[in-house]
């Protein structure tokens, strides 16, 4: 199965939050609002890597939500 590199998360349990799974190596979720990162593996050692992706991840959702806002305007 291929994924998408980036995935939108929430949890009933955390229902204030919301995160974006970074689903290829390195491997992470970062909740949105604190930018806080859970790193599956290792973490790059460099931060300009981590910059770049939580910037990634970061700008993908917020891709997402304009998306989402688009489509409620549409109807």
């Amino acid at each position: 199965m291929d994924l998408p590199k980036f995935l939108i998360a929430d949890n009933s349990d955390f229902p204030e939050n919301a995160y974006v799974v970074h689903t290829q190596k390195p491997r992470f979720v970062i909740d949105v609002d604190s930018e806080e990162i859970k790193w599956f593996g290792p973490e790059p050692e460099a931060d300009d890597i981590v910059d770049d992706l939580t910037q990634q991840a970061l700008a993908f959702y917020e891709s997402e939500l304009d998306k989402y806002e688009e489509e409620e305007d549409d109807e």
